[in-house]
């Protein structure tokens, strides 16, 4: 009976040596993992993660609630592709040059966009549109294919093509061509600076000396529809006051005689012009017959014979602007920087105007 005692108590002690052995065992497993976790650098992640997920930048996964991950959906990926290709848009749109580049085109007859019959035409904001695509796709093409209507300020969104000898060329093309219109515009503006001083002098546009030079065509608004009173008026008016000795009389019958020379000029050359069309209305030579003797029997009233004058006048006027006095020296009016601002001579021709008015209107006020 102690016998059996004593090995009884023997194996329950033999038993908690044993939990004792596996509890050490398994403290020294978990401190040799926590040493060999220190060593490779690895943390134990904490209780809680809220204060972290804060610190952390945003990522494609997010947790929900449950703590669940949740990807990003295929509509908020589309939206970001879309962001990242909106991108150049807003940069594009925002450069001013390039806009005024594209209304520029857009709003010339250029044709930008190849249309089907019946098809109806492009709105300004579509053939803006259409250009800007044109532009972005291939550059230089554009500006191959639109450079008639560019001006040197538009040249701008094209800068980055400045290594390439064709944008080169085109773009000297649009300068040369800006330059060369500046330059009408600058000559005009001369001469018809020139043509006001020389309307206020009275001479150079005085009926005698515009028939001087185009006898023919003063022939035809004026000349024929005189009446005898008239002509010898006219003779008179070519006349300077006191003129009347025989030299003068002679000086003004050889300038006749050059005028009646001019005009017979004229007339051989534009029949010889006509000879041709004129043949070929042979056979209505009747219709034609009696149109000429009703021109012939037709008399201008005096309003008429005015507006004739005045269409003389102005085409006196436009032949003086397009160069086409050959006795008249271009040279000293086109490159004279005396007449480079309209706005002053403007400005005197006003004040002579209302310099003559002013003696009548003194009168006026005395009057009343």
């Amino acid at each position: 009976m102690g016998g059996l005692q004593h090995s009884t108590l023997r194996a329950v002690r033999e038993r908690g040596k044993t939990k004792r052995d596996f509890k050490g065992g398994m403290n020294k497993t978990r401190r040799r993992e926590a040493c060999s976790s220190a060593l490779w650098g690895e943390i134990e992640p904490t209780a809680s993660s809220s204060s972290s997920d804060k610190d952390e930048p945003a990522c494609s996964a997010t947790e929900d609630q449950n703590g669940t991950l949740e990807t990003p959906s295929a509509d908020t990926a589309g939206q970001s592709r879309e962001i990242e290709n909106e991108i150049p848009s807003v940069q594009d749109e925002g450069s001013s040059e390039l806009s005024a580049m594209l209304w520029a085109v857009a709003e010339s007859v250029a044709p930008v966009k190849s249309q089907q019959l019946g098809e109806p035409d492009l709105t300004m904001a579509q053939r803006r549109q259409v250009l800007l695509e044109q532009y972005r796709a291939k550059p230089l093409v554009f500006l191959e294919r639109y450079r008639a209507y560019l001006q040197p300020e538009h040249l701008g969104p094209f800068a980055h093509l400045s290594t390439d000898c064709r944008a080169q060329h085109y773009c000297k093309e649009v300068r040369n061509r800006a330059s060369s219109q500046a330059n009408r515009t600058r000559v005009r503006n001369h001469r018809f600076a020139a043509l006001r001083a020389l309307q206020r002098e009275g001479q150079y546009f005085s009926e005698e000396q515009m028939r001087a030079r185009d006898p023919l065509l003063y022939e035809q608004y004026i000349g024929q529809y005189l009446s005898e009173e008239e002509l010898c008026q006219r003779v008179a008016a070519g006349q300077e006051p006191g003129a009347h000795s025989l030299a003068e009389l002679l000086l003004h019958s050889y300038q006749e005689g050059l005028i009646q020379n001019r005009l017979q000029e004229q007339q051989d050359r534009e029949e010889g012009a006509t000879e041709e069309v004129e043949e070929e209305e042979v056979s209505h030579s009747v219709l034609s017959e009696d149109h000429v003797s009703g021109e012939q029997q037709w008399e201008p009233t005096p309003e008429e014979k005015a507006l004739l004058r005045e269409e003389f006048i102005s085409r006196m006027h436009q032949r003086f602007l397009d160069g086409k006095d050959q006795d008249f020296n271009y040279s000293e009016v086109d490159e004279n920087p005396d007449y480079d601002n309209l706005d002053i001579v403007s400005r005197d021709e006003e004040e002579r105007y209302f310099d003559e008015d002013d003696p009548e209107e003194e009168d006026d006020m005395e009057m009343e």
